[in-house]
């Protein structure tokens, strides 16, 4: 009987077993399954923003230069309190690199792959009365990897951007 109760247990440990197995491997392609889906959510997401982005760019490009409508400010002056068209002191008109652009020449200008974080350590050292934030240099980031300006590359955990 003692022989009978020892199979019986060997046997339910088997198919627990067999069971716990084939729930975990359930688990981790549902888990796979999920992730593949938000990352092409926020793919998604992230070139949404980049078109509002583009559009109210467009909104505000087409208000400066149609004439008798009034530019965002209601005193007649620009969202940077200056008026349209404000020259600097040497009689120029000031124009400040876009984040972008200043992203895609970073990574550019470097021979191997580099992080977020590094991108936004060499913008900060080079722009220090610039306010710059690794999320939005991240987001960027993974912008032009949509547009495929900037190519993502994954090490182990970490992820690193080249120019394309």
């Amino acid at each position: 009987m003692s022989e009978t109760m020892a199979t019986t247990t060997t046997d339910l440990v088997t198919q627990y077993s067999a069971r716990l197995a084939s729930d975990l491997e359930r688990n981790a392609e549902a888990q796979d399954a999920v992730r593949a889906e938000l990352e092409h959510l926020e793919a998604r997401l992230l070139a949404l923003r980049h078109s509002h982005s583009v559009l109210l760019t467009m909104r505000q490009a087409l208000e400066r230069g149609v004439p008798g409508t009034q530019p965002s400010g209601s005193d007649g002056r620009g969202a940077n309190g200056r008026a349209p068209g404000a020259r600097g002191a040497a009689g120029r008109i000031r124009h400040r690199p876009t984040l972008v652009s200043l992203v895609r020449a970073e990574v550019a200008s470097r021979s191997e792959p580099c992080s977020a974080g590094e991108v936004t350590a060499a913008l900060r050292e080079a722009r220090p009365g610039r306010v710059i934030k690794a999320t939005v240099v991240r987001t960027t980031l993974e912008g032009l990897v949509v547009k495929g300006d900037v190519r993502r590359v994954k090490q182990g955990r970490s992820v690193r951007y080249s120019a394309a």
